[in-house]
């Protein structure tokens, strides 16, 4: 990955405290994975950003190169990489989710 490409998602991820790289956006998620994780977001947050890995391909592989997740989406909360659609959907059934986002908005 370019250093501009690593700056530019450093950037994004510094931007918001929930930062949600997916395919689409949040009015109209790409995938399933995508739109399962706005869902969980949007029943805990009014606001959080989301960045549009199908318009960027830079992003779209940096952003897995980035986390080391080979996987989109994924989920970072203050800076922090917390995971994909797995992750985000475990976490929010068992409650660890939701201190995670406390705050948050």
């Amino acid at each position: 990955m370019s250093d501009p490409t690593q700056q530019r998602i450093q950037s994004l991820i510094d931007g918001d405290t929930v930062v949600l790289f997916m395919k689409g956006n949040r009015q109209m998620p790409q995938c399933g994975f995508s739109a399962q994780v706005v869902q969980i977001l949007d029943s805990m947050l009014p606001e959080y950003s989301t960045v549009n890995v199908l318009e960027d391909p830079a992003i779209r592989e940096g952003i897995k190169a980035f986390s080391n997740w080979p996987t989109i989406p994924q989920l970072y909360v203050r800076g922090e990489f917390l995971g994909g659609c797995d992750i985000i959907t475990e976490m929010y059934q068992t409650g660890e989710l939701q201190p995670q986002l406390r705050g948050a908005s």
